[in-house]
């Protein structure tokens, strides 16, 4: 149903720019659902319209989408310009969609290594380590820490193997999930990624981007700063910003400007560049504050078509030392008692 949510938007501001009425566009992109679930909320959005309830309350009804889409919507609706600022909902949808598209794409490959790493490490300690460890074990020799701890794994995971790498993977998979995806942990992750060198700057650059396009393009249509920012807060998919941007929705609140604002939070400077921080300030004293936010978004942009190209080189020295500390330490274990054995022959 994904597709067909992201396709709603589009397919109204089509229809409707075309002079077709709601309740016909709306009749009109059921029939082409192949969703069971869609056509449901298809159905229950025409029967509030026919109800008296206008476009923006029936998508707000759905649950579809979220409330920065709701509002320009909304706005839409009350000014007689609800094609044109569909079409600015579609373009953020659009946005979004080629942004993730990017960072799969630059990401496929340190992910492929480090899946291919993982999977030859284990196949490594689960069946050649526990032969190796018999045959060390049989040498008369003072065996190394480091050649004694590749025994001890070795010969636990050929007693245990069967059991302990399935454990293992499955709780890579879950410590993953509760670290990066499940909502009340995922700020563990987020926290992890705004201190590690090349995703920090990456992380950064996307919530720069999509707080300038939102706030510039929600104010232009209308909306009142701490509208928009209530709309920001529950766009980002980041707890550390929509932290902050309810922060500054208060502040604002309480009377102060939003450079002001800025300056009262102590993660301000942490979650964004200083160089933004003064741009806004600027931008507000002189009455440019939406057409700053979208120039923002026209900069970061940029930057993250540039960080994305370069993510894989960025991250293959970061591969690489993980490869070869691993090759490293099955290499020390296994040739230095070698150089004993030989030592001893020789004596």
């Amino acid at each position: 149903m994904g597709e067909e949510k992201n396709q709603l938007i589009e397919d109204l501001s089509i229809t409707l720019s075309s002079g077709m009425d709601l309740i016909s566009a709306l009749i009109s992109i059921k029939s082409e659902s192949t969703s069971k679930k869609f056509q449901k909320i298809i159905d229950r959005m025409i029967d509030d319209i026919k109800n008296g309830s206008q476009l923006w309350k029936a998508i707000d009804n759905s649950k579809l989408y979220p409330n920065y889409a709701v509002s320009l919507i909304r706005i839409g609706e009350e000014s007689g310009n609800l094609p044109e600022n569909l079409k600015i909902v579609v373009s953020e949808q659009q946005k979004q969609k080629s942004l993730r598209s990017k960072l799969i794409s630059a990401l496929l490959y340190p992910v492929l290594v480090l899946f291919l790493t993982l999977v030859i490490g284990i196949g490594i300690a689960w069946f050649l380590l526990p032969k190796l460890a018999q045959v060390f074990s049989s040498l008369r020799i003072e065996l190394p820490l480091i050649t004694k701890i590749l025994i001890a794994v070795g010969l636990f995971l050929g007693k245990y193997g069967i059991v302990v790498v399935p454990l293992f993977i499955m709780a890579m998979i879950a410590l993953f999930y509760l670290v990066f995806i499940f909502k009340r942990t995922k700020f563990i992750g987020e926290a992890i990624t705004l201190q590690t060198p090349v995703f920090k700057t990456l992380y950064k650059e996307i919530e720069v981007t999509r707080m300038g396009y939102l706030l510039g393009t929600l104010l232009n249509a209308g909306i009142t700063i701490i509208e928009a920012l209530d709309s920001l807060s529950q766009a980002t998919t980041s707890a550390a910003y929509s932290k902050f941007y309810k922060f500054l929705q208060i502040k604002i609140e309480q009377g102060n400007s939003v450079l002001g604002s800025f300056n009262l939070s102590k993660d301000a400077r942490r979650l964004f560049p200083n160089h933004i921080i003064q741009m806004i300030g600027t931008s507000e004293q002189s009455g440019l504050l939406p057409d700053t936010f979208l120039k923002i978004n026209e900069i970061y942009q940029e930057k993250i078509d540039d960080t994305t190209k370069n993510l894989t080189v960025l991250l293959e020295p970061i591969l690489l030392v993980i490869v070869w500390l691993g090759v490293l330490f099955v290499a020390l274990a296994v040739i230095l008692p070698i150089y004993s054995l030989i030592g001893g022959i020789n004596k």
